[in-house]
């Protein structure tokens, strides 16, 4: 076992819908001394059901999971314990979700590629009361920074096009316009920095705004 040691080990909760990642980062964390793994969970129902039972120093949280999601088990946990330390994992780097996730209340977000001194420093850090952001999620987060934010209604359009609709159903879905889906596509490309339909969903992909 390698690590500090140290009079309590950090209690870890681990929640990932893949079996063989929570294997993985289990094995990981009992090969230090000052951790141990406390519990185990496969969604964000669980993850709230076993915060509770065992009330870790530390909960490592997989962002994208089936049923209630990552960010949204943060939001539910930390309205009941504010003190709640909680670790994002998730594979994609864009800076749209982990503006949400430290808005929920995440001390931290690290990719799952993160090697593993990283993810232990990490475990650490946010035990220790620091914040720890992947270098990679860090840059997004920095460049922008000073972007306009997309309006509920954007994002809202923007997974309805990711879907396949066109302008006049998405106006119908959305109560709303042919013209007034026009003007909202106009400012969000802008806000993109996209010229039509099938890049903004690349670029919302890739920034987080929407799930593919």
């Amino acid at each position: 076992m390698t690590g500090t040691n140290s009079a309590a080990p950090i209690r870890v909760l681990i929640v990932d819908d893949h079996p063989i990642v929570r294997e993985g980062i289990a094995a990981l964390i009992e090969r230090q001394a000052d951790m141990v793994t406390v519990g185990e969970a496969s969604s964000g129902e669980e993850a709230i059901a076993c915060y509770a039972a065992f009330l870790p120093d530390v909960t490592l949280m997989d962002v994208q999971m089936p049923g209630t999601g990552g960010i949204a088990a943060v939001e539910a946990i930390r309205s009941g314990s504010a003190d709640a330390a909680i670790l994002m994992l998730t594979t994609y780097p864009g800076d749209a979700q982990a503006v949400r996730a430290i808005q929920a209340g995440a001390a931290g977000y690290l990719l799952k590629n993160s090697i593993r001194k990283e993810l232990l420093d990490a475990i650490r850090s946010v035990h220790a009361g620091r914040r720890a952001v992947s270098p990679d999620i860090a840059h997004a987060l920095a460049v922008h920074a000073l972007d306009e934010r997309l309006s509920e209604r954007e994002v809202a359009i923007l997974r309805l096009i990711a879907d396949g609709h066109a302008n006049k159903q998405i106006a119908w879905r959305l109560g709303v316009s042919t013209d007034t889906i026009k003007a909202n596509l106009k400012q969000l490309f802008a806000k993109l920095g996209v010229d039509d339909r099938t890049h903004a969903v690349t670029v919302a992909v890739r920034r987080g705004f929407i799930d593919r």
